[in-house]
């Protein structure tokens, strides 16, 4: 008989990891549902609380759809599906790991799930990544008097420790930023303290695993920088590198490992291969925002760049290209899809829903004149070149006015995602001003929108963000992506059997 496996997701964010476990545990030879997900964002919260209650049905209700493809408002689901509801409002805990009374509350569900399931669970999750991540500590580094000792974000992993001491699943997956390899407290590094933690924890202790190379055949512990996933490498249209950690625990039987639990690297997916099915947009005018103003402000722009007397021959054709088009784009907003063909195999029957007659949440944001044409310039420049330029090779004219322009701090402050390559990593960062994240096309001079986010992020193409686009940005650069979490749980279940 094939066993049934639960799932603790903690941290769970949007519920990236989650939908790739669900996805992988809908599967008849590798069962697994999440019994519990655990996430203190409100927005967030909303998001996994839909999921969790479109996941209570074999097919999505018909309400669901006529919703996302009629444009309305998504119906009172308490009101239609009450049970469901119901299930969905206990699955899902808005509550800060960490905080006073919260671990207690939680111990209640994790006796709950082991003892119903005869302790064949699985935890996944990711602490908080602020005081590991290069960037959180390069801005650490400026606070005046701030101490990594007593930031209690170092710590955060004992708490995903102190649960699995109670939980004792049979697998659990912890994921983390790259940094994590690399961040010192008290004169240590943080990460060979965490695995401690992790290879110790349960009573029973468990096995650590990397996921992209191969364990060590003696069975000692494999290097840290071999938990380190380079998410391009499998299927993933984005250059994610995270560290994840798999832990089995000891008691189970080990299985010979003689090649990459997830396989060989495969050919890599690129940006162009999954954003251009989504309709042409332009972006908006933070004032005066009509279609005809800012095609006027782009064909200035263009015709800015292509007189610059030192621009590039290939950057000048392009802007003179876009400085005379007649059909530029003209919707900032559109629920039509080009052609799904253009998506590469895998990849179009985990994004599609033949249900979905429309494409969700794929609307521009706002930018003042000059940021378009430093978009339409830095878009330009990755097309001929294959990458983004710095901020020293833009005209003089597209230069920001700050003071700290030449401190090399803001070399790439304007990097459009090229169209021949996977992304750089979406980060949370794109909910701020979209700056990093400039969509390929000249023409559109623009940021990316939620729903290309999502798909470089790989959520389906029916995952609904709630909230508004500022926090579904943010929901959607804190994922771990789906597609990456789908692979990682069919590994996982092939070891526990």
């Amino acid at each position: 008989m094939t066993r049934k496996f639960a799932i603790i997701d903690l941290f769970a964010g949007p519920g990236g990891l989650g939908e790739g476990f669900s996805r992988a545990g809908c599967d008849t030879d590798t069962p697994m549902s999440i019994h519990l997900s655990v996430e203190m964002d409100d927005h967030a919260v909303q998001t996994l609380r839909l999921r969790s209650f479109l996941r209570s049905f074999d097919t999505f209700p018909p309400e669901y759809y006529e919703a996302l493809n009629n444009g309305t408002p998504l119906p009172s689901w308490k009101d239609l599906y009450p049970s469901n509801w119901e299930l969905a409002q206990n699955e899902v805990r808005q509550r800060v790991l960490g905080a006073d009374g919260v671990f207690e509350e939680i111990a209640v569900e994790l006796d709950k799930a082991r003892e119903v399931n005869h302790g064949d669970t699985i935890l996944i999750g990711g602490p908080p990544c602020q005081a590991y991540s290069l960037a959180g500590r390069s801005r650490n580094k400026g606070k005046q008097g701030y101490v990594a000792e007593e930031d209690d974000r170092h710590y955060l992993y004992r708490e995903y420790v102190r649960i699995l001491d109670r939980l004792v699943p049979a697998a659990f997956v912890m994921e983390n930023v790259k940094g994590m390899l690399s961040s010192k407290v008290d004169g240590g590094g943080i990460f060979s303290r965490v695995l401690d933690d992790l290879e110790n924890a349960g009573g029973i202790g468990y096995r650590l695993l990397p996921l992209a190379t191969i364990p060590p055949a003696d069975g000692q512990r494999a290097d840290g920088r071999d938990f380190l996933i380079r998410a391009e490498q499998h299927g993933v249209p984005q250059a994610r590198h995270r560290v994840i950690v798999l832990g089995i625990r000891k008691d189970i039987p080990a299985t010979e490992i003689t090649s990459p639990l997830l396989g060989d690297p495969a050919e890599p997916v690129s940006v162009a291969e999954v954003i251009k099915d989504l309709w042409q947009l332009r972006s908006g005018l933070s004032r005066q925002d009509e279609t005809s103003a800012w095609q006027s402000a782009v064909r200035a722009q263009a015709e800015a760049i292509a007189s610059y007397g030192n621009i590039d021959r290939g950057v000048r054709d392009i802007a003179l290209q876009v400085a005379r088009d007649e059909a530029l784009p003209c919707e900032r907003q559109s629920r039509r899809f080009l052609n799904s063909e253009y998506l590469p195999g895998d990849l179009k029957a985990w994004f599609s829903d033949d249900h979905l007659s429309c494409a969700l949440q794929h609307e521009t944001r706002g930018h003042i004149p000059d940021d378009l044409g430093r978009y339409l310039f830095s878009a330009a420049y990755a097309q001929v070149h294959e990458r983004a330029p710095k901020l020293s090779e833009f005209p003089d004219f597209l230069q920001p006015r700050h003071r700290n322009r030449s401190s090399g701090d803001f070399a790439d402050r304007f990097r459009t995602q090229v169209a021949t390559r996977p992304s750089t990593t979406v980060t949370s960062h794109i909910s701020k001003d979209g700056h990093y994240f400039i969509h390929p096309d000249p023409a559109q001079c623009r940021s990316l929108t939620v729903r290309e986010a999502a798909r470089l992020q790989t959520f389906p193409d029916n995952y609904f963000f709630c909230g508004p686009r500022t926090k579904q940005y943010h929901q959607v650069g804190n994922a771990v992506p789906p597609y990456l979490a789908y692979q990682i749980a069919k590994a996982v279940r092939r070891l526990i059997g």
